[in-house]
Order: C-alpha cells, then structure tokens, then sequence
C-alpha cells in the first residue's frame, strides 16, 4: 500500500511546490497595464483591418491609451466610437471626417476599349501580370472583383466591368486599396459629391482613343473652379477636397464626362 501512496504524495507535493513558484513568479514579474486599454478594446469594433496603421484592435487599443495614437484612429467605427474612446480618455473628442474607398475608373465595357480578351483567373491582379490586362488604358479598373472579394462589408460590386462602391456600406478598412494592382482606389471625404474619376497619366490624344470618359487634360475644370480647388499634374486633374464646395460646374464643364458629379441624385432627393 505504501508503495503507491509513497509517489502520490511525491507527485503532489511537487504539484503543490510549482504551483506556488508559478504565484510568487507571476506576482514578482507582473507587467502592469494601463486600465484604460480594455476599456477602449470593448469600444473599438472588433474589425482587426489595420487600417488604423496598427495590428488589430487590440494595438490600436494600446496606442490610444499611451498617447501614441488620436481617439479618432479607427476609421472603421467613425464619430460615434471616437467620442465614447474620448469620455474614456478625459479628453475632447477629436473631429472625425468620415471617408469612403472611391473608385477612380469609368471605364466600363461601352466606354473603354479593350486589347485583348482575357479568359484566364477571375483576379485583377492575375490579370494585370499579362500584359497590364485587356484594357487599352493601363490605369483602367480590369473588373475581375478583387476588390469586392476582399471587401468583408459587401460595399463593392462590378457593374459593366468596373468597380463601384456602395459608400453606405464601405467602412474605409482599405482591404480593398491593398488589393487593387492598378492603384486606382483611394479613400475620399463621405460628404463630397465631385470626384475625378480617372487616374490617367497619358495625353489626352491617347486618352480618347481608349476609353470616351477619361480625362484628356483639358483644364477647363481648373479654369472654371471659383475655389481654385483644382490643380493638373502629369496629364490628370485633380481635387483639394478641403477648398471643394461641391458647387458642381467642374462637372458641368467637363467635356469628357472624367468628373464625376452626385449632386444631381442629391437635389432630387431633397425636393
């Protein structure tokens, strides 16, 4: 009998030893942590994009409580998280202006020529390895969907053979930016309706033989913006959204059609 009850006790007195260096060893090498971090993790959505610049939540979590990061560095839970991080915090809530992913492309199959048929891999950037894709413009949207398979928020879809983004759903988590080869999805104010939907850089000789609604560097929208809110570089026209009043004559002038316009769709709504 005392040759089983010998190892029992052995073996739980060396159970009971380690048990008690594990304690005393986790009280002596305890790292502290700012209370505040939790409390901001339960806030924060849960999404784990990155898009705030840190891995996951629970690093965003951590960079606001150490001052590293502003209360508004989660773009995916907007104003409404960014006051609630704020009350956390003890400090004045940091304005938030909300922004969508916008696809810079309108080039779809009635209006941009093709090079090529492309049979091969339902993926964008499959695509874009031969060749730059089938489209004649080597800056158009190729419309596989890679962007809206990345997309956790069903916020894209292809129609006619180009992207487009449901800014009610998109949450700026910029999976999609990532996923994109030709580089054409950027992040754009919510609230502004004028966009140059073209990213461009060739002549506008070249621009019209591939695609009727790019733009041709023409200018007329940097002419005719009473907030000189337009600037032209290599060939394309560009928005300062912060000087943009969404005024809309960019939109009317264009003679391409490049300038995307929302306002219409607005003031019919309104009325």
């Amino acid at each position: 009998m005392s040759g089983i009850l010998y190892p029992i006790v052995v073996l739980g007195g060396l159970g009971l030893l380690f048990g008690l260096s594990l304690s005393l060893a986790s009280k002596a090498f305890a790292v502290e942590t700012n209370p505040k971090v939790e409390s901001i993790r339960k806030v924060l959505p849960g999404a784990n994009c990155g898009a705030c610049g840190y891995p996951g939540c629970d690093g965003c979590a951590n960079a606001i409580a150490e001052g590293e990061a502003q209360t508004n560095a989660c773009s995916v839970g907007g104003s409404s998280v960014a006051e609630k991080i704020a009350d956390i915090m003890g400090v004045n809530a940091t304005k938030t202006e909300r922004k969508v992913a916008t696809v810079l492309c309108q080039g779809d199959c009635d209006k941009a020529k093709n090079k090529y048929v492309y049979n091969g891999i339902r993926d964008c950037r499959a695509q874009n390895i031969l060749a730059g894709g089938s489209k004649s413009c080597s800056y158009g949207c190729l419309g596989c969907g890679t962007c809206a398979d990345v997309c956790n928020y069903d916020a894209i879809k292809i129609v006619n053979g180009v992207a487009v983004v449901d800014k009610e759903k998109c949450v700026a988590c910029k999976a999609c930016i990532a996923a994109c080869p030709k580089n054409i999805i950027e992040l754009v104010p919510y609230d502004n309706q004028v966009v140059v939907k073209c990213k461009s850089n060739d002549s506008g000789k070249v621009v019209r033989s591939n695609c009727s609604t790019g733009c041709i560097g023409c200018q007329i929208c940097v002419k005719n913006c009473p907030e000189d809110a337009f600037s032209f570089e290599n060939y394309l026209a560009r928005i300062n959204y912060e000087k943009c009043t969404n005024c809309g004559i960019c939109a009317e002038k264009c003679p391409s059609g490049a300038i995307f316009s929302n306002l219409e769709e607005l003031n019919e709504k309104a009325q």
